[in-house]
């Protein structure tokens, strides 16, 4: 059964991702509304199973250890001031009127500021793809976008472990902080001597793949001890393409898992999300759905744009920046399903929020084709990413 999914995922996410560009959108966003289609709410012929969870796990990292074997360490260094402003007004826009926000629907106030608190999550996973297609994934903007995420993930989850700690949880917050900064100690570390040698150390042997091998296996490490951290497994697949693209590997390493990734992974992982939803049972809570769905988008969009405008991006481009920061995506799900399990998410809240996130999730791909479609490099670069989608 498995398998016939994923013959049923791959062929369809194609056919959709080319339609959603002719149509003049990104691919991803096709893939994304392919999803809800062949999901439950629709045709019902792929169902959420485990397994095809896990395989989109996967997709996630390698799609944004992609995005790090991409980065320009040179640029990613000269953004991080404009970075920093993307990131912190990112979060404090959407704090400050998601709490207003549930004060308004009457949540009590340790409630309120965990919702403020969830709509200032961001995930690029989906904003990568689209800066792909685009051309603009070494763009100062793109590199700012990735800047700021990894920010916003920090500040966002340190905050979430202070909220929950005043909330009655296990929490112990100096031990939440030093975990990631141990975790940004080690990567460093591991990235300046570890990383090289063991690339040096595989390039030799006398097997098939073996430096692909190994920049996967470097990816996966990374990736499990960012979640060990207690900082999102993307975070740390992307320190790890980075950490690769500062050796002599890179381009043969990019080459290899861009096939990998976009062959099967990758393509599992956008059509999912979609698969996910559900919405039966949400008619009661439309209005509100509509409401938090409005204040999610323009909160993250005004807040990461403010932040770049004032790091110096013209209007367009800090609009663009912020359309890159709007979808919540897996980081959003995963801080919502800790607020269901400690209390301070309802059942009916919940499912309320998957609803948000998925939204958000499939208008940033429209967003940042309008923002960015002015200053989109035409000619050959754009097209063949287009076509190796």
């Amino acid at each position: 059964m498995l398998v016939f999914q994923l013959a049923i995922i791959l062929f369809a996410s194609k056919v959709a991702g080319d339609t959603s560009v002719k149509l003049g959108q990104p691919s991803v966003l096709g893939k994304l509304i392919i999803g809800i289609v062949l999901g439950p709410t629709v045709l019902g012929v792929v169902t959420n199973t485990e397994i095809l969870q896990e395989i989109s796990q996967i997709g996630v990292i390698l799609l944004m250890f992609i995005a790090g074997l991409e980065t320009d360490t040179e640029q990613f260094k000269s953004t991080g001031k404009a970075s920093a402003y993307v990131g912190v007004l990112g979060i404090l826009v959407p704090f400050t009127l998601g709490y207003g926000a549930g004060m308004a629907i009457d949540l009590p106030p340790i409630q309120s500021i965990f919702l403020g608190l969830l709509l200032s999550a961001t995930s690029v996973s989906i904003s990568v793809q689209a800066l792909k297609e685009m051309g603009k994934m070494k763009s100062r903007e793109g590199t700012t976008i990735l800047g700021a995420a990894v920010i916003d993930d920090i500040l966002v989850i340190i905050a979430l472990a202070f909220v929950m700690s005043f909330a009655g949880g296990d929490v112990n917050l100096g031990m939440v902080v030093m975990k990631k900064v141990l975790f940004f100690a080690v990567a460093i570390v591991l990235a300046w001597k570890v990383v090289p040698w063991v690339l040096n150390r595989f390039a030799p042997l006398r097997v098939t793949e073996a430096v692909i091998s190994a920049g996967l296996i470097i990816c996966f490490v990374y990736a499990y001890l960012a979640e060990v951290a207690g900082v999102a497994a993307i975070i740390g697949a992307y320190i790890a393409g980075v950490a690769i693209s500062l050796t002599k590997y890179k381009h043969e390493v990019f080459e290899k898992v861009e096939t990998i990734g976009y062959s099967i992974f990758v393509p599992v992982f956008f059509t999912s999300i979609g698969v996910t939803a559900e919405f039966i049972g949400i008619g009661s809570h439309i209005g509100l759905i509509i409401g938090l769905s409005i204040l999610a988008i323009l909160t993250k969009l005004v807040g990461s744009a403010l932040g770049a405008k004032l790091a110096g991006f013209q209007w367009r481009s800090s609009l663009g920046i912020g359309a890159a920061m709007v979808s919540r995506g897996e980081v959003a799900l995963i801080i919502a399903a800790m607020g269901l399990e400690s209390g301070l998410l309802s059942s009916e809240m919940f499912a309320v929020i998957v609803v948000v996130v998925l939204i958000t999730t499939l208008v940033t791909p429209p967003m940042m084709k309008l923002f960015f479609q002015k200053s989109q490099p035409a000619g050959e670069d754009a097209a063949s990413t287009y076509q190796q989608m």
